[in-house]
This record gives C-alpha cells, sequence and structure tokens, in this order.
C-alpha cells in the first residue's frame, strides 16, 4: 500500500497576509494557486520534496457560500480566532492508492470521500460533514489522486522542504495505535503533551516550525 505524505496545510486569515507572513518566516515568495469552488477557499502551493507539497490555504471572500462547512475548520470561530493572530498548522494530508480500505477500516471517523475536479485532474479526499480536524488535526486526511503525475511535479520548487510532521496528545499512546492501524505512523508519531500540530521546515532562511 502506498501511503504517504501527499501535503500539508497551513491556514491563514487571507492569503494576501499568509504569503506576507510566508515571506518574513520562510524567505519565500508564493504565488496565487487554485480555488476549489465546493468548499469555497483558495490557495497557493510550492514543493515539499519527494512528491508532496505546502499549501496556504484561506477562505475566498470572491466565493460563493458553499452549501457545507468548509473543510480545516474555516468556519470554526476558534479556527477564525487563532487565524487572526499568524497563519497555524491545520492539516497533513496522506496520498494513498487504497482509500476506501483505509476508511473501512479505521478506528475513528474519517470523514465522507469527496471527489473534486479541477481542470483535468481530480482527487478524493476525507472530509467530515462538519468540517472538523480529526483530532484536532492529529490524525491525517487521506486523498488519492486520479492517474498521472502528482500535482507538485508542475508546482514552484523554492528550496522548501518538510523534514518532519510533529504530533503531540496528553493521550499520545493511543493516537499511536491509532496511527498503527490507518498504516501512517512511518510518517508520524505522537509525543506527550498539549493536542498540537507542527510541521518542521528547511527553508531558504534555515530551519523554521509552523504550528
Amino acid at each position: 500500500m502506498l501511503n504517504r505524505i501527499d501535503h500539508f496545510a497551513v491556514g491563514t486569515d487571507s492569503l494576501e497576509n499568509g504569503m506576507l507572513a510566508m515571506k518574513e518566516a520562510l524567505g519565500v515568495q508564493l504565488s496565487p494557486g487554485g480555488k476549489h469552488d465546493l468548499m469555497g477557499t483558495h490557495n497557493c502551493v510550492m514543493q515539499s520534496g519527494d512528491e508532496s507539497f505546502f499549501e496556504l490555504i484561506a477562505v475566498d471572500p470572491q466565493a460563493s457560500s458553499p452549501d457545507r462547512p468548509r473543510w480545516f475548520t474555516l468556519d470554526d470561530p476558534a479556527t477564525t480566532a487563532r487565524l487572526a493572530q499568524r497563519p497555524r498548522a491545520l492539516c497533513w494530508v496522506v496520498n494513498t492508492n487504497n482509500l476506501d480500505g483505509i476508511v473501512a477500516a479505521s478506528p475513528i471517523d474519517l470523514g465522507d470521500i469527496i471527489t473534486f475536479t479541477r481542470g483535468d485532474r481530480s482527487w478524493r479526499l476525507t472530509v467530515p460533514p462538519d468540517g472538523h480536524l480529526p483530532e484536532q488535526g492529529v490524525f491525517p486526511a487521506f486523498i488519492e489522486w486520479s492517474p498521472g503525475p502528482h500535482p507538485s511535479t508542475g508546482q514552484a520548487d523554492l528550496g522548501v522542504r518538510l523534514l518532519e510532521v510533529s504530533l503531540s496528545h496528553p493521550d499520545f499512546e493511543n493516537i499511536n495505535k491509532v496511527l498503527d492501524t490507518l498504516q501512517v505512523s512511518h510518517l508520524a508519531r505522537a509525543t506527550e503533551g498539549d493536542i498540537g500540530l507542527a510541521f518542521k521546515l528547511q527553508t531558504p532562511t534555515g530551519v523554521v516550525i509552523i504550528d
């Protein structure tokens, strides 16, 4: 089974503010990316190594309000308040070639499998109906792409590489058991602490942690 980190999402209150913050923190200039009409969001992306990518995501002020809660808790007042302070780590996403099997065997509710399309690309992604993140983002979402080159191959390489996905949780031992069952424990392990998610990045300005 192919289970590897596909991408990781950093939320921001607006793409403009997030791009400025990433230029200061990472030393790179992101460019506007695509839109997600079903969710009313838009993003900026860049390669992060090993067919993975960094995603900066925000509510799209020009989009119509979706008929369902947005993903990544972007409609949650608590998330809105956090993102008003600075960009935050929201979610890590695992690329799999057995999405139905992962969801069927999962001991936790990963959400619905939703199909998205943009241009000639399509993908299936786990999204909880109410937009929440399983265990506040400690557990990943899962994605399965349609056949073809990984989308990161067409993205800008700005010299940023994902070094580590860091997880923490008071009940870290049980969290790690679930990660084992989901067959992603080779990608990240939880340590004891408050519930937390962080991305450790190698950047042109040095090692940076986004939490």
